[in-house]
């Protein structure tokens, strides 16, 4: 892109651009070069905008966690509606059906990134952590409301669901997973029958 160009958003369109990155070609494909070539924008922008890479990589993760605090409203808000296995499996679906499994992968492949994020998730490994309390939120409600045993605890039942939606839809080179096989997943997490 030429110089002098104005960007709108720019920060929007490098963000898209590393999920594209990482969905394509994985945690090891993504640099700043790649980043930059895929949003078809000069270096010097993604570091007009951010101190150097690794900040970058921070703030696109502080991005998805925030859309995962908007994915926890509305699951909030569905309790008491549909199943409870039902609410849980699209949420899990949605959760691991976007960019999140490539970017658990990131966390894991980058040691510095995870030290910056300390300062904001502090335990546990971000964007997983706060899933899990998204559904942790949601399972208490369900059980509030009786949908579930009274004596479920849901502070084990989230992070086995979150651990097992990862390992279910972590497998980047097969097709995901269908709605069924989530469904029977979670059904059996929750030892419904």
């Amino acid at each position: 892109m030429p110089t002098g160009v104005h960007i709108r958003d720019a920060r929007q369109q490098l963000f898209d651009a590393a999920e594209r990155v990482l969905l394509r070609d994985g945690p090891n494909g993504l640099t700043s070069r790649a980043v930059t070539t895929e949003a078809d924008v000069a270096k010097g922008v993604l570091h007009r905008h951010f101190a150097d890479f690794d900040d970058f990589l921070a703030e696109l993760v502080r991005d998805r966690i925030a859309r995962i605090a908007d994915q926890s409203a509305a699951l909030l808000a569905a309790a008491g509606t549909r199943t409870v296995v039902d609410n849980v499996a699209d949420a899990l679906t949605d959760l691991f059906g976007s960019v999140a499994v490539a970017v658990v992968s990131l966390l894991i492949f980058r040691d510095e990134l995870r030290a910056r994020l300390r300062a904001t998730s502090p335990t546990g490994l971000p964007l997983l952590t706060e899933a899990g309390a998204m559904l942790t939120a949601y399972l208490a409600a369900e059980r509030d409301l009786g949908r579930l045993d009274a004596d479920a605890d849901v502070e084990v039942l989230a992070p086995t669901l979150i651990g097992s939606g990862h390992l279910l839809h972590a497998d980047r080179e097969s097709s995901r997973p269908d709605a069924d096989a989530v469904r029977r997943y979670v059904r059996t997490v929750l030892g419904e029958r």
